[in-house]
C-alpha cells in the first residue's frame, strides 16, 4: 500500500488548530487525567497526519479531502 497524500489544506488546518486547543486546555489546566491523555494522544495524531498529508482511516473509507 503506497502512501499518497489524501488530506487537503483545510482538513490539515482544522487538525492543527484542534491539537493546539487541546494544547492550550492542558497547559492551563481545564483538562487532566485520563481526558488530557487521550486528547493529547489524539492530538499528536492530528499532527502527525498533517504534516505527513496522509490519514489512514480515509483508506478504508476511500476518502480524500485533497482536490482534484
Amino acid at each position: 500500500m503506497a502512501m499518497s497524500k489524501n488530506m487537503g489544506t483545510a482538513d490539515r488546518v482544522i487538525r492543527l488548530l484542534i491539537a493546539a486547543v487541546v494544547a492550550i486546555l492542558y497547559f492551563t489546566g481545564q483538562i487532566s487525567g485520563l481526558a488530557a491523555i487521550i486528547l493529547g494522544i489524539l492530538a499528536i495524531i492530528f499532527v502527525l497526519t498533517s504534516f505527513i498529508s496522509f490519514c489512514p482511516l480515509y483508506v478504508p473509507l476511500k476518502l480524500s479531502t485533497r482536490g482534484k
